[in-house]
C-alpha cells in the first residue's frame, strides 16, 4: 500500500491501546460500585471484558505496523475512536438498568465523552453511585481528550502523533509547550489533574461529600455539567459551594496551556493574551447586562437581594459561556432578551485550547477584526490593514481558515434547526438544542431549558443530536472531512 492509502494495521494497533486505556478507567467505576455494592458491577464487568478483548484483538491485528500515519489515518482513528469508546462506555447503562433502552444510553454516553451534557436522565438522585461516577468520568476523560489523556499516560504513538493530537484539540492553534506532543500531552493532564484535585478540595471543604465533590470536579473541570443530583448544582443551596463552581467553571475556560506559563514564570505570555482580556470582558460585560435586566426596582433594594441576583446571573453566564451546562436557577422565568444573550454565549463558547465547547473566543475575535479591517479596506482601497493577534500580524491562509469555520459552523445550526423543526420539535427547541448540542452546552431553552431534559424526543432527533455533538467536540473538519469523497482518494 501507497504512503497516501489508508493502512487499517495501523488504525487498529492504535485503536486496541486507546481500548485498553478505557477499560482502566472502567475498571475505575467497577471500584466504586464494589464499595456501595448497589448491583451495577456486571454492567462494568461486561464493559470492561469487551474493551479489553477488542483492545487486545487490535494491538494484535496491527503488530508490526509502522507507527507514522497520514493526517487522514488520524481524522478516522480520532473519530472512529470516540463512535467505540460510546459504544462500550453505554454497557454500564444498559445492562445495569439505569437506562435499558439502546439510543437513550448511546445519547447519555455520548453527551458524556463529548462533556455537552445534554441528558435524558429525569431521576438522577436515584441511579447507583457507579453509575453517576461513570458519568462523570466519561465527562472528564472527554474535556481533556481521549487521545490526548492516553497519549499523556501511554506514549505508543510515535513521532507523529501530531495528527491525533491536532485531530482531537479544540481550536485554531494547538499550543505545543514541547517540541514532543506526548511531552506537551503529559503537561496538559497534569495541570488537568491539578485543576481536579484543587476544586475536590474546596468542594469537599464547603460541604459537599467526596464522592459528590469528586464527581462535580470531574466535570466541571472538563466543562461537562454532570450532576449527581438532579436539581445540580441549587441541590446544595450554598452560595459558597456556586462561587467555588463559578471560579473553576471560569478557569477552566482558559487556554490551559497559559498555566503552564505562568508556573513557568513567562507571565508576560499570559497576560498580554488578546484571547483572554476579550474572554473575560464577553464574562464581565454580560453578567452586567444579564443582572441589570434581572433587577427587580419594583422592590426595595438591599445587598441581599442584589447579591443574589448577581450571583445567579454570574453562575449562569459562566455555565453556557464556558459549555459546562451547570443550573442553579432556572433562567427560563428571565426575560426573553437574556435568552437571546445566552444564545449568543453558547456559540461563541470558552478560549481555545480548553475543555470548553463553541466557535471559540479567538476566531470570534479575528472574524470581527478582519471584518473591521475589511471595511476600513473600503474606505482606503490602497491601505495595507493587516490582522494582528497577540502583536503578531496573522497570515491570510489563517483568517481563511477562521472564517471558513465560523461560516460553516452557522451553516451547520441553520441545517440543524430545520432538520429539528421538520421532526418535529418546536422552534424554541429546535434552535437552542442545535446550538446547545454542536456547542456542547448541554440545556437549551423551552423544553430542553434547565428545568427539562431530552428524554421526549424522537429517536431519530437523539440520533442526529448524538452525530451533532461528535461534530462539536471535534471541531467540525475531523468528523465532516471523512464524509467527503476527497478525503478518500490517493
Amino acid at each position: 500500500m501507497s504512503s497516501s492509502g489508508f493502512n487499517f494495521k495501523r488504525s487498529f494497533k492504535i485503536s486496541g491501546y486507546l481500548l485498553l486505556a478505557e477499560s482502566f478507567f472502567l475498571l475505575s467505576a467497577l471500584a466504586i460500585e464494589i464499595i456501595y455494592k448497589e448491583g451495577a458491577a456486571s454492567g462494568f464487568i461486561t464493559a470492561i471484558c469487551v474493551s479489553i478483548f477488542l483492545g487486545i484483538a487490535g494491538v494484535f491485528a496491527g503488530k508490526n505496523a509502522p507507527h507514522d500515519f497520514s493526517k487522514r489515518e488520524g481524522s478516522v482513528i480520532v473519530t472512529c475512536t470516540w463512535i467505540v469508546f460510546t459504544l462500550i462506555g453505554m454497557l454500564p447503562f444498559l445492562i445495569s438498568g439505569s437506562i435499558p433502552d439502546f439510543t437513550n444510553a448511546f445519547f447519555e454516553t455520548m453527551s458524556g465523552f463529548t462533556t455537552t451534557g445534554a441528558s435524558i436522565l429525569e431521576n438522577i438522585d436515584q441511579h447507583p453511585h457507579s453509575i453517576l461516577f461513570w458519568r462523570s468520568l466519561m465527562q472528564w476523560i472527554g474535556g481533556l481528550g481521549i487521545i490526548v489523556i492516553t497519549m499523556a499516560l501511554l506514549p505508543l504513538f510515535g513521532l507523529t502523533s501530531v495528527q491525533l493530537f491536532s485531530a482531537e484539540a479544540a481550536g485554531p492553534t494547538k499550543d505545543k509547550i514541547h517540541p514532543k506532543v506526548s511531552e506537551t500531552a503529559k503537561r496538559l493532564f497534569l495541570i488537568y489533574v491539578v485543576l481536579t484535585v484543587l476544586e475536590t478540595l474546596l468542594l469537599k471543604a464547603a460541604g459537599m461529600n467526596w464522592f459528590d465533590a469528586v464527581c462535580h470536579s470531574f466535570s466541571t473541570i472538563a466543562t461537562g455539567g454532570f450532576s449527581t443530583k438532579q436539581a445540580s448544582i441549587a441541590y446544595w443551596n450554598s452560595p459558597v459551594i456556586e462561587y467555588i463552581t463559578i471560579f473553576f467553571m471560569v478557569f477552566s475556560g482558559v487556554n490551559l496551556s497559559l498555566y503552564y506559563f505562568l508556573v513557568k514564570l513567562k507571565g508576560k505570555k499570559v497576560f498580554k493574551n488578546e484571547e483572554l482580556k476579550y474572554y473575560f470582558l464577553i464574562l464581565l460585560a454580560f453578567t452586567v447586562l444579564i443582572s441589570i435586566a434581572n433587577i427587580d426596582f419594583t422592590q426595595k433594594a438591599t445587598w441581599e437581594s442584589f447579591e443574589e441576583t448577581t450571583r445567579e446571573s454570574l453562575f449562569v453566564v459562566c455555565s453556557i459561556m464556558t459549555t459546562t451546562g451547570y443550573t442553579t436557577y432556572d433562567y427560563m422565568q428571565w426575560q426573553p432578551f437574556t435568552w437571546i444573550m445566552l444564545l449568543t454565549l453558547m456559540i461563541s463558547g470558552g478560549s481555545s485550547g480548553s475543555t470548553s465547547g463553541g466557535i471559540k473566543v479567538v476566531r470570534v475575535v479575528l472574524v470581527f477584526k478582519f471584518c473591521y479591517y475589511e471595511l476600513k479596506r473600503m474606505i482606503h482601497p490602497n491601505a495595507v490593514f493587516p490582522v494582528r493577534y497577540n502583536g503578531h500580524a496573522v497570515r491570510d491562509e489563517v483568517i481563511t481558515r477562521v472564517v471558513a469555520f465560523a461560516l460553516l459552523y452557522c451553516i451547520l445550526i441553520l441545517m440543524g434547526i430545520l432538520i429539528l423543526s421538520f421532526n418535529g420539535l418546536g422552534f424554541m427547541e429546535s434552535v437552542s438544542g442545535m446550538i446547545a448540542c454542536l456547542s456542547d452546552v448541554g440545556p437549551g431553552l423551552g423544553d430542553f431549558g434547565p428545568a427539562g431534559s431530552f428524554a421526549d424526543i424522537p429517536v431519530f432527533t437523539k440520533w442526529f443530536l448524538s452525530l451533532v455533538m461528535l461534530v462539536g467536540r471535534l471541531e467540525l473538519f475531523t468528523v465532516l472531512l471523512i464524509f467527503t469523497p476527497a478525503f478518500w482518494k490517493k
